[in-house]
Parts: structure tokens; sequence; C-alpha cells
């Protein structure tokens, strides 16, 4: 299993992560069984939105003498009420579900405490009115959290909120198709077939900006739907047209800037035992270039996707990271401190490109490689 640094709070996630769902309606001993293979396996990072008792009350029992194991994704703001979930905005009732969250878990913290699911921004607005945002900062402060977190599916709320400098983990939607749509309040209508039907041209915008603003301010993301509920797995029911594979989804999740781990709702032992092999598999079985290019209807052309088909370069540059380096710095409009120091630990500067070509000609999505290491050695000053 690898590891990545979960931006700036420092914990180390494993890329396969666990999403709740998966425990549900599972006996005791399932979820126990699944627990034990995720420590046989190394899959440490566990998101838990459900305010379900009897998951929460099984996965505590699951973890007891382990806790140490885990990086637990708590949600704030998602309790259990008159024998449902429901999301909350009421201080009272969310101080009430963090108790109760941390005594059925066995647990007297949580390494992400996850303001849960803000779309609106008339929502983000009510979360640091009603004082949401500051019980979640007096968490981290007393030690009951070790970092603040938020769920979101709006790449304009997400951005409003880790621009406050106060979010220290973003858990957001990552996939191929969702990452086509613009800003929405409503999360169906990602997936509306209605807004599949006109040729789609390259990532939002909106949503380029937000992970590579992530990436500056050192916020780590975790992914949520990066099979968009199974339908990216079967062509007839994606709407890119055709299937993707798991190891592909998961790919492209993870080579977006800022994503450390994707938490996938495997709902069996095959399932996850699936998501995991991820960490096995050939470069060819997680390339998802040459499947994207052939989408109907949706087109990357000229978008770095840092899928890297670029490689191998002769001179040893690692174009896809100097790519993304140069793309975070047109972002911003500077170079940022963190950027600068990541591009002078790499081994080979974009100066040493001889502008032979081969990087481009070999990109599925007809960038023009050689261009951005001119820009780069320009802007980087070697």
């Amino acid at each position: 299993m690898q590891y990545r640094t979960l931006g700036r709070t420092g914990i180390q996630v494993s890329e396969i992560g666990m999403g709740c769902e998966g425990f549900t309606g599972k006996t005791t001993e399932q979820v126990r069984e699944m627990v034990d293979l995720m420590v046989s396996a190394g899959v440490n990072c566990i998101d838990l939105y459900t305010p379900n008792p009897q998951v929460r009350g099984d996965l505590g029992a699951a973890m007891e003498g382990r806790r140490e194991k885990f990086v637990l994704q708590g949600h704030i703001c998602s309790v259990w009420k008159d024998g449902q979930y429901k999301r909350t905005r009421h201080l009272a009732e969310s101080k009430e579900g963090m108790a109760e969250q941390l005594r059925l878990l066995r647990t007297d913290y949580l390494d992400v405490g996850m303001i849960h699911y803000v779309d609106a921004m008339s929502d983000w607005e009510t979360v640091v009115k009603n004082g949401i945002l500051d019980y979640a900062l007096e968490l981290k402060a007393a030690g009951t959290i070790r970092s603040v977190g938020l769920s979101s599916h709006n790449p304009e709320v997400a951005l409003a909120a880790v621009n406050t400098g106060k979010i220290d983990v973003l858990m957001f939607s990552v996939n191929p198709c969702y990452d086509l749509q613009p800003a929405n309040e409503d999360v169906e209508e990602l997936w509306a077939d209605k807004n599949y039907e006109k040729p789609l041209v390259n990532m939002d915008p909106q949503r380029q900006k937000l992970y590579e603003t992530c990436q500056r301010l050192g916020v780590g993301i975790t992914v949520m739907k990066a099979f968009g509920g199974g339908d990216l797995l079967k062509a007839d029911m994606s709407p890119a047209g055709v299937s993707l594979t798991a190891c592909q989804c998961l790919h492209y999740a993870l080579t977006r800037p800022a994503a450390a781990s994707v938490m996938c709702g495997a709902r069996s032992m095959e399932d996850l035992r699936a998501s995991i092999a991820y960490e096995t598999a050939s470069d060819e079985e997680k390339d998802y270039a040459a499947a994207f290019a052939a989408m109907p209807k949706i087109s990357w052309v000229g978008h770095c996707m840092y899928c890297g088909h670029c490689a191998p370069c002769p001179k040893g540059i690692d174009i896809a990271s100097v790519t993304k380096f140069l793309n975070l710095c047109k972002a911003q409009g500077e170079i940022p401190e963190t950027v600068r120091e990541h591009y002078a630990a790499l081994p080979h500067k974009a100066g040493e490109c001889v502008g032979c070509g081969a990087c481009g000609k070999r990109c599925p999505f007809g960038v023009d490689a050689a261009e951005n290491m001119k820009q780069a050695a320009e802007l980087f000053g070697a």
C-alpha cells in the first residue's frame, strides 16, 4: 500500500480508503472481517459520514485495540434522529452527535472532523453564522479532532471554504464526468442526462481551480464518488458512453492535484479487494488516457490530464509534474513558495528540454508539452 501526506495535516493516509457505505447492513462479524482485510492490506483511512449507531458501534468494536492503525474521518452535523439520518446545522445537536460518535467508536479523538455536506453558498454562510465552524476549530484546539474538514460536491462552495484558511481537508466528488460540470447547488445535476446531451470540452475551470488551490494551500483532498456510484463502470449507465475500470477511475482521482486518498464505497469483500488491487496493478491497467480519448461527445483536447503518456523524456524530465507546477502558478498569478520548493527538488528541470517533440507526439490530448517546458523554464529560471 502506498501512503500520501494529507495536505498540511502531515497525516499519512493510504491511497485506497474505505467509505462507510460498505459497513451498512452488515453484521458485527462481517464488519470485523472487512476491518481485518483493511489492516492486512494497509488500508488505514475510513470515512464515517453515516450516523447510524449500529455501523459506528460495530466499527468501534472492530477497531478496539488497534485504533492507532486507522485515520478516522468523522462528520460533524451528521446525526441520528428519530431512527434515521439527519443533516443538522443546530449547534446543540452537532455537539450531541459528536459525543455519541466518539462513544460508539470507542475513541477520544477523530483525525478529521468533517463539516458535513455543504453544497450551497447559503448553507456555508449558515455553518459560519451558526457557530459550526467555530465549534470545529474549538474541537481542533482541544485535540478532539486533529484537523478540520468539509465535504462538498460544489466547487464554488469548496473554494470559498478552503480560501478561509480554516479548512485542512476537503472531501470532494472527483471523477471524469463530474469534473466536466459547472458548479451547482443540486448534486443530482452532476449526473443528469440533459447535461451530457451536447458536446463537452475539457474540465470545468472552477473545478480545476479548486484542485490547484487546495494543492497551493496545503488542503488535502479525500475523494468521494470516484466511480460515480458504480455507473462509470458500466457503459450503459455512464454519461461518458464507455465503461471505465475501477483502476482507471482510481488513477484519475489520484492524479488530481492535492488528492490523497479515495474513499471506496466497497459493499463487499470482493469490492474492497478490487479497489486494493489498484496498488499492484500495472501502468497499462491504470491508464485512462485511451478510454478518455475515445469518449463520445467529450473531449479533453489541449488539456493536460497528468496521465504520464508524455514519458519517458530523453533528458529525464518529469513532464507531468512540471506541467502541474506550471499550472498551479498560472492559476495563482505568481509562484507560491511551496511550488517553488517542489520544483527545485526535481532532479531534472524544464530548462533541460531539447525540444525533441517526442512527448507531444505521445500525448493523447494534443498538449504542446514542449511549449509548457519552455514556459516553465522561463517562469522558474531553470
